[in-house]
């Protein structure tokens, strides 16, 4: 099968790729290792490991992907429409270091030119700010008020439809033509999966509408192979994820390749094609991988008589620092699986092993670290709160061989090493657990491993000037290979301090607004020359109307 394009992934890049491209005349596949879900095929509670979590040698076919590298726990989303299924709906723009870092502010000024784009982004993904105080709301007052930081808490920015809760209506985005959904019924379950069609994942807009324009996507359909063809273009080798025998091998053929399989997953294939197929990858391939220096932890309430899990599942933030960013994390009610995941806060740093610290908190506190191993309404007692930084700090990303397979390895950068503990986000912990007559908790990783946890995992295919600082251009292009592109959160260079979610659609609405319609010159200047500003290009084929986004509210 033959297409003028081929997207691999349908996370924020591919979707906005594959609607782009289209509206420019192309003829574009999207290939997906994830499953395809309606609103009932989500599961209940997050018990249903089948429906949740991604294993698939093991059938378990979710939305929700756990990797475990030597440095770093990564969350991260798989199914068509990518993370924007299990995300939890936050549209924030990144803090100024991001624009301001080193990595790429010699390029351009990159605040004035992304800045449409952003404004475009949040349009399509409906960006609302959250409508009601929740009780987590009230903990996160409560923890503003101890670091004197009260003016900074705020709603959240959602894609989320409220309209009427619980009335099923038309999408106002296709103005009553398009499907009906339901209003947000604040359950809590974003993260599980709406199955109330509340949520403005990208099948519901992006994806939905490449889709209507001629887009085909080819879901539980993994790139485990790219390479040059003689004549031109490349050909790539699919088949499906996690399968032991009927694997469901195909080639296709394309003229042009955007890579948009996340940070790990476009990273690991770059790194296995230029070990192979494509060898003249940059060497900043699996470099400046970032985890927005992150932490996830929180406090469980003894009683049960507040219930936390109300709202969607991230609904206001603090700063108690400049460059930390602080917001309450929920599950709907039974959905206690990642409770698993929880014990005992044990603070790091210093001389004496975190290990050591966890087993003396166990011998000081023995009631308290019983009861923390008990799952029972988690996520009804619970406040996860997600503590995020926009300081510079990286690992690097390698591949090993072992008895397993190729896997992913992790290496600590050695001048600005990923934190494993930080200090506020634990005083945040204890300012809550206080708040609501509970115990602060960890992660069990951070506490075992001395390992973070990150579901924003960004870097591994990072933008720069030239081929010695990054592994694509300011145009998202390949260096090393005509008709190789890269939108996805592998792009990012710095650390935002927020979800990477809308930052990814904007910087690929830019990425996009510079590519030629089908057949006409392209005006972006030649692949490893120097920067320089692009005019921006009118679809031919628009599926969007122009300056229509700004009257659409998901």
């Amino acid at each position: 099968m033959h297409y003028d394009v081929i997207v691999i992934g349908s996370g924020f890049g591919g979707s906005v790729t594959a609607l782009r491209l289209v509206e420019k005349g192309y003829r574009v596949a999207v290939l997906e290792s994830g499953k395809r879900f309606a609103a009932e095929d989500y599961p209940k509670t997050n018990w249903n490991l089948r429906r949740f979590l991604w294993f698939p040698r093991l059938g378990m076919r979710g939305i929700q992907r756990l990797t475990l590298l030597k440095d770093v726990l990564v969350l991260s989303g798989v199914g068509v429409g990518g993370g924007s299924l299990v995300y939890a709906n936050t549209l924030y723009e990144p803090h100024e270091a991001f624009y301001r870092d080193p990595a790429w502010s010699r390029i351009t000024e990159w605040r004035t030119e992304l800045a449409p784009f952003f404004d475009q982004a949040k349009r399509m993904l409906g960006a609302t700010p959250h409508p009601a105080t929740t009780p987590a709301d009230r903990v996160m007052q409560g923890i503003a008020a101890h670091f004197g930081v009260e003016d900074t808490y705020q709603p959240t920015p959602v894609g989320v439809y409220f309209g009427e809760a619980g009335v099923v209506a038309p999408d106002p985005y296709f103005g009553g033509a398009g499907p009906e959904r339901m209003g947000c019924v604040t359950c809590g379950g974003c993260m599980v999966g709406c199955r109330f069609d509340a949520k403005n994942t990208l099948d519901r807009n992006y994806l939905y509408l490449a889709e209507q324009a001629g887009a085909v996507i080819h879901a539980e359909t993994m790139a485990v192979d790219v390479r040059p063809r003689p004549q031109g273009g490349y050909e790539i080798d699919t088949e499906r994820p996690g399968a032991w025998i009927r694997k469901r091998s195909n080639r296709f053929t394309a003229d042009q390749i955007v890579f948009a399989a996340g940070a790990l997953g476009t990273t690991r294939l770059l790194l296995q094609l230029r070990a192979t197929s494509l060898p003249k990858l940059s060497n900043r391939v699996g470099q400046m991988v970032r985890t927005n220096s992150e932490a996830l932890l929180g406090a469980t309430a003894s009683g049960h008589d507040v219930d936390y899990s109300e709202g969607v599942a991230i609904t206001s933030s603090i700063h108690p620092e400049p460059h930390t960013h602080i917001e309450p994390v929920r599950y709907p009610p039974g959905s206690n699986a990642m409770g698993l995941l929880a014990t005992i806060l044990v603070d790091g740093g210093g001389k004496v092993p975190r290990q050591l610290r966890f087993a003396g908190q166990v011998i000081r506190h023995p009631l308290r670290f019983v009861r923390s191993l008990s799952v029972r309404r988690w996520s009804e007692r619970s406040v996860i709160l997600l503590v995020m930084q926009s300081i510079d700090n990286r690992i690097h990303l390698s591949l090993k061989k072992g008895w397993l397979g190729t896997r992913l390895r992790s290496e600590q950068d050695d001048h600005n090493p990923n934190p494993s503990y930080i200090p506020v986000a634990n005083e945040a912990a204890r300012v809550a657990a206080a708040s609501i007559d509970g115990f602060p908790s960890s992660a069990i990783n951070e506490v075992l491993l001395d390992v973070p946890t990150t579901a924003h995992i960004i870097g591994g295919s990072p933008i720069g000037e030239s081929a010695t600082t990054g592994a694509i251009d300011p145009y998202h292009r390949v260096y090393g290979y005509e008709g190789l592109h890269v939108c996805d959160g592998s792009v990012l260079p710095a650390n935002l301090g927020v979800n990477p979610s809308l930052t990814i659609t904007a910087m690929t609405e830019r990425a996009m607004a510079y590519w030629p319609n089908k057949a006409e010159k392209d005006a972006r200047p030649q692949l490893g020359g120097d920067y320089r500003p692009a005019p921006r290009i009118t679809p031919n084929q628009p599926v969007v109307p122009a300056g229509a986004p700004g009257e659409f509210r998901l």
